[in-house]
């Protein structure tokens, strides 16, 4: 096994595989469900080639609430099959696969109603306790009034008349899937970015037999060979059935979530806030070392699904389900970053609210030689991952079974949370924490660039936090190809500094223009894209409704010709 690593020499070696080999299974999608599946066949011996149109969890992998939980609301809908799947995937995580990547996090539920509220909800959490919660987290407990504002002092005192502490667990989506990328890679799987699947191959008989995609970076036609294609387009599954097999597809019901985050200073509270609202669930998450994660919403989507925006109301909306419950209310000013999904959930009944849509995931056979596979959620990515192959084992014959509810993820192992601060580092004692805190062992490839560049120590200009070393790992390690990769998703500083990362940017595109070989010119160009993304984020965040947004946010990005990988 190597070490994964996800850089320009890997890619140009993934292309000489291209060129030369006929892979067991070609994977159609970076999301967390795709590099998962990439991950479950690689491990299984399989030879995997996955292509992504644009970045690893670029779409809604990196878009999420960021929780790994079993699905407490899920319980009211009776899918008891999905919540316990989810909490069994929840303890391994947090106990074996990626200890370095998912991590405890404390919610209080607040009670409205006297009487019945209490013994209803405490009877839900002891449910989902006894179905495996309580294996590798603390039970639920009971908090009276004034318990529940000691811990939440930032709670209106009429918000409440008592709560129930519980726990879920939590990790940073998009680097989450940059090391199930870098763990399918180190188990020989070729990954390859900016790579868009234009058509589908078939043999004589109708069979799959791979596709045809366009290399964004060079321009070039590639012809990707293989036994068996496993489609993992996430919201865009419809668009590759329909290309796969002629006929309109919909069998997705996209549905919209935004995020905000601000500053933890602006809202005083130990643990996270779980909300009932009039159709869902708001949460308010401890996120990162100094920000609150608030959200989501949860509307159909029929715009573009590479595109989602979110608007003024949006913001309203999210604003106005956390004030509801603070003594302090926030204001936009507070908003230091802004986030849109699309979830890509399987259609039910046409009546059906998105809220309502079961979470769980289906499998589709449209060609022989071909599997696809919609729906479900973050948590449960490795079993899906698991069912997608093991379907295609189906078609491929004899394939040893799943091996991955016990294989750690890269960095999982040999770097203990408490890993004794080196001064020789370089790195003051906080950068060095985050440093462990963010990768676990991997970690090590940072300070070796360090090591051979001492410059690299040097915090970020705009977001000290990061020095330039992530840069440059996130370029030769984690397959970021331009300056919205790395301050996006190798990074959070576009949504976790109110400037949206434009006073990093520049550095960073210096930073990244070393590792990649850009011109000048190159350089330049990149750095106009990133800020013109965010100008064009700017503008549909001020906008009164979705179809402003949307012609605002392409207006926007089309006043300037940026380069867009994957167009």
């Amino acid at each position: 096994m190597n070490d994964g690593a996800l850089g320009p020499a890997t890619r140009s070696t993934a292309l000489g595989r291209v060129a030369s080999e006929e892979f067991d299974v070609l994977v159609v999608g970076g999301g967390i469900t795709g590099v998962g599946i990439a991950l479950d066949a690689s491990a299984r011996g399989l030879s995997v080639l996955l292509v992504e149109a644009r970045d690893i969890a670029s779409g809604t992998s990196s878009k999420s609430s960021k929780l790994i939980h079993g699905g407490l609301r899920y319980l009211e809908m009776r899918d008891f099959g999905l919540v316990r799947e989810a909490l069994h995937e929840r303890r391994l995580l947090l106990t074996r696969l990626a200890p370095h990547l998912v991590r405890p996090v404390p919610f209080l539920f607040p009670l409205h109603h006297r009487g019945w509220e209490r013994p209803y909800l405490g009877a839900g959490l002891a449910l989902y306790d006894s179905m495996g919660g309580a294996s590798h987290l603390p039970r639920a407990r009971h908090l009276s009034r004034r318990a529940a504002l000691a811990a939440a002092p930032a709670l209106r005192p009429d918000s409440l008349v008592g709560a129930v502490h519980f726990y879920d667990a939590q990790e940073d989506d998009a680097l989450f899937a940059a090391y199930v990328a870098r763990t399918a890679a180190a188990h020989g799987a070729a990954i390859l970015t900016r790579t868009s699947v234009t058509d589908f191959a078939r043999d004589e008989s109708g069979r799959a037999r791979g596709a045809v995609a366009r290399d964004a970076e060079t321009g070039a036609t590639l012809h990707l060979r293989a036994r068996h294609t496993i489609l993992a387009g996430g919201v865009g599954s419809d668009r590759l059935l329909q290309m796969a097999t002629g006929k309109p597809h919909h069998d997705l019901r996209p549905s919209k979530g935004v995020h905000l985050v601000v500053p933890r200073d602006r809202i005083d509270m130990r643990s996270g806030l779980f909300m009932r609202t009039e159709k869902s669930i708001f949460h308010a998450i401890p996120w990162g070392d100094g920000h609150w994660l608030l959200g989501d919403t949860d509307t159909d989507w029929s715009g573009d699904s590479g595109a989602p925006v979110a608007t003024r109301p949006d913001v309203e909306y999210v604003l106005s389900k956390v004030n509801s419950a603070l003594l302090q209310p926030l204001t936009a000013d507070d908003v230091c970053g802004v986030f849109a999904g699309v979830r890509p959930l399987v259609a039910g009944e046409d009546s059906a609210d998105t809220t309502r849509l079961s979470r769980s995931h289906r499998l589709f056979a449209p060609l022989p030689g071909m599997t696809a596979i919609a729906g479900g959620k973050f948590t449960t990515y490795r079993v899906m991952g698991k069912d997608a192959v093991d379907a295609a084992a189906r078609d491929l014959g004899s394939v040893p079974p799943s091996t991955t509810d016990r294989l750690p993820l890269l960095g999982a192992e040999g770097a203990p949370a408490g890993a004794a601060y080196d001064p020789a580092s370089g790195l003051g004692r906080e950068q060095f924490a985050r440093l462990i805190w963010r990768h676990g062992s991997c970690a090590s490839e940072v300070l070796t660039l360090i090591a051979a560049d001492p410059s690299l120590a040097a915090p970020l200009s705009g977001d000290p936090r990061h020095v330039a070393a992530e840069v440059v790992h996130a370029v030769t390690h984690q397959g970021a190809l331009d300056v919205d990769d790395v301050l996006s998703r190798r990074t959070r500083i576009s949504i976790e500094v109110a400037d949206r990362g434009r006073a990093a940017a520049p550095e960073v595109a210096r930073l990244a223009a070393g590792a990649l070989g850009w011109s000048d010119g190159r350089r330049e160009e990149e750095l106009a894209r990133y800020l013109r993304l965010r100008d064009a984020e700017a503008a549909a965040e001020s906008s009164p409704d979705e179809a402003t947004a949307q012609a605002r946010y392409r207006e926007v990005l089309d006043d300037v010709q940026a380069r867009a990988p994957g167009s």
